[in-house]
């Protein structure tokens, strides 16, 4: 039975228990909020997983005749996201409940309240633990979505809870940064509205089948297709629309963070693959070779304003944009591999990043400093941390054998394919550049990594400790995470090599019908086992 709304309980569960989160949060504390936190989301990630495994699944609701069905479906593409959006959810919830009693306790200090610690910390928990709840499902109902309104609410759902939490709960001028965040994302969702309504109006339905199918006017679809790119494009903080990303990173709380730069700023990219790449062929091809070079920007600029940082969340929100660059290069590459590589790179940015913004949180709340200059020598102190942020690091740097590397191998293969079988000389050039952005990308974890765990430890540092369990074990389970999938990447690669394999056959042309047969591809045992 359970299995029979499988992705109608993963989404819609969270949304009803978070008024629970709220109730039991006032009434029973931290602790129960959340252990019944972590207990929903975990259930949904088994539902998600199950049905993963299962070969995917679909599910139509009735809706409105306006709008058409309502549908949820996980299939080659949306399995990945869907399970690292929930599987992360799920981790980071244990990892809270430390950092945001620290947080709560500053703030009980700063506002002088006439309650007890205790009794601020527990009323404030069931706010966050509820908000959270909506958060991941606003995130999931957006991978899932079949139809392009609800794709619409899903995307504005989790922008709110996401303003609150920022608001209620970040650092520096928090009130002013969640307004920006606020009005930069909602802008690039109307902007976003107006290519769906375009699409939805000349299809004369909403449902993506129906869109995809209908032989509308080719001018209309590519100007739907521009204002869809530029929507996503705000999400994802892409080079020219990143202003909000390095200042909300920085306030936001940071399991906030941790899920917001790693998951949901890569769900502009799944917005770029199902809408634009998947619906719109046509225009796909005009606008691929775009996607390529905007991609190569954007990791240039993220990357070397990441070397220029001191405050340790906002290189990593630099290195975020850089990251995003990734995904655009992988998508602009116009072939199965490079669509597939790009696709592996959110999942193994969102493990990397992850550990790496819970690596910031552990600092913020054990050393009480972001700046990378007052910090070093902490290896000695904090062995755990050192080692998962290596490994996350590493990750994100694409070094074998974290999955990092298989998802740059993949992608600058499917770059380089493209090049040869066009005789491009801009994607040669752009191959070139994307390699280099590579280099500058080592440079700044590396650089980021002597900063904090090695060289001279500061006096003032005598006495720090290693963080406690609910930090470190969902550390060190995305840690193992990244190698298992930098090891044995066709866990992922199995549903999204075929998948793309399919849309590009559908769309791109027959020259690249072939592009699984006959190449060192990780499918065919070669680079990956």
């Amino acid at each position: 039975m359970a299995m029979d709304y499988a992705l109608l309980q993963a989404v819609f569960i969270p949304l009803f228990a978070s008024p629970l989160a709220y109730m039991v949060g006032r009434r029973y504390g931290m602790g129960a909020a959340t252990w019944l936190t972590f207990g929903v989301l975990l259930y949904c990630t088994v539902l998600i997983i199950a049905a993963a495994i299962d070969g995917g699944a679909e599910e139509r609701y009735p809706w409105t005749q306006m709008f058409g069905e309502f549908g949820l479906v996980l299939d080659g593409l949306a399995s990945p996201f869907a399970i690292i959006i929930y599987a992360l959810s799920t981790i980071i919830v244990l990892y809270s409940r430390p950092y945001m009693e620290h947080k709560f306790a500053e703030h009980h200090a700063a506002d002088g309240s006439s309650q007890t610690q205790i009794q601020y910390v527990n009323q404030k928990s069931g706010l966050y633990f509820a908000l959270y709840l909506v958060f991941a499902m606003g995130m999931l109902g957006t991978i899932l979505a079949t139809n392009l309104i609800e794709f619409y609410v899903f995307f504005e759902v989790m922008l709110i809870p996401a303003f609150f939490m920022v608001a209620l709960w970040g650092d520096g001028n928090r009130r002013k940064i969640s307004l920006m965040f606020f009005f930069w994302t909602h802008v690039g969702a109307v902007v976003l509205l107006l290519g769906f309504l375009a699409l939805g109006f000349s299809a004369g339905s909403f449902d993506f089948a129906a869109v995809s199918d209908a032989g509308l006017d080719p001018d209309i679809v590519l100007a739907a297709a521009v204002a869809i790119a530029i929507g996503l494009g705000v999400k994802l903080a892409a080079f020219m629309f990143h202003i909000w990303l390095p200042w909300v990173h920085g306030a936001a709380p940071t399991p906030i963070s941790a899920l917001l730069s790693p998951v949901m700023i890569g769900i502009g990219a799944y917005g770029i693959f199902r809408l634009i790449v998947e619906l719109l062929p046509g225009a796909f091809s005009e606008l691929a070779v775009w996607f390529h070079v905007w991609g190569l920007v954007t990791m240039i600029y993220g990357g070397a304003m990441a070397l220029m940082q001191d405050d340790i969340k906002r290189l990593l929100a630099y290195s975020s944009i850089s990251q995003m660059g990734y995904l655009l290069f992988g998508i602009g590459s116009y072939s199965v591999l490079g669509l597939a590589g790009a696709e592996m790179m959110y999942v193994t940015h969102a493990l990397g990043k992850g550990l790496l913004f819970l690596m910031a949180g552990i600092l913020i709340v054990r050393v009480g400093t972001r700046s990378l200059s007052q910090l070093g020598g902490l290896a000695g102190k904090m062995p755990i941390t050192a080692v998962c942020a290596v490994i996350g690091a590493l990750t994100i740097a694409g070094v074998p054998p974290t999955s990092g590397f298989m998802g740059e191998w993949l992608l600058f293969y499917g770059a380089l394919e493209t090049a040869i079988n066009e005789g491009s000389t801009l994607r040669f050039v752009t191959f070139g550049l994307g390699l280099v952005a590579t280099a500058l990308t080592m440079s700044y974890m590396l650089w980021m990594l002597k900063r904090i765990f090695f060289g001279k430890l500061p006096e003032k540092l005598g006495k720090v400790k290693e963080a406690g369990w609910h930090m470190l074990a969902p550390m060190m389970v995305l840690a193992g995470f990244t190698i298992v999938l930098g090891i044995y990447p066709d866990i992922f690669l199995e549903q999204i090599v075929p998948y793309m394999g399919g849309v590009v056959d559908g769309g791109i042309g027959v020259e690249y019908a072939g592009a699984l047969e006959g190449i060192p591809s990780p499918i065919d045992g070669g680079a990956g086992h």
